[in-house]
């Protein structure tokens, strides 16, 4: 039995052979997370909804491992204007993490000039 477990839960998002995340033991990464709808590969025009969709995805993954976003330790946004949208990612991340003291750490990149997405993600997660 392998000690790393692949997870996709229902939505498998990934074109390469790569799991939506992966779990040994307590500990869970992501892979990079878009903000594309779920279920779809189709990204949406707007930097809101891909933002909120990276969040659903968040949620999604996190779960389907067995776990909460109570259990994130951390979470690396990569954006194309980290300045210009901090406000609309502020916005979901107070929805998800609301208690000021509880929240996981964050760093948030820039995202290559040519990217075709408005926003990219990827966690830790440490269960128990």
């Amino acid at each position: 039995m392998a000690k790393r477990k692949s997870v996709n839960g229902k939505l498998p998002r990934h074109e390469n052979p790569i799991p939506n995340a992966s779990r040994i033991g307590n500990v869970i990464m992501s892979s990079v997370i878009g903000g594309t709808n779920p279920g779809t590969r189709d990204l949406p025009e707007t930097l809101e909804q891909q933002i909120a969709n990276v969040f659903t995805h968040i949620r999604h993954d996190v779960e389907a491992a067995g776990a909460s976003v109570d259990d994130i330790i951390k979470i690396t946004f990569w954006v194309k204007n980290p300045a210009a949208q901090r406000a609309a990612l502020n916005g979901e991340w107070v929805k998800m993490f609301p208690d000021p003291e509880a929240r996981p750490a964050r760093h948030t990149l820039t995202l290559p000039p040519d990217s075709r997405a408005l926003i990219q993600a990827d966690f830790t997660a440490v269960v128990g």
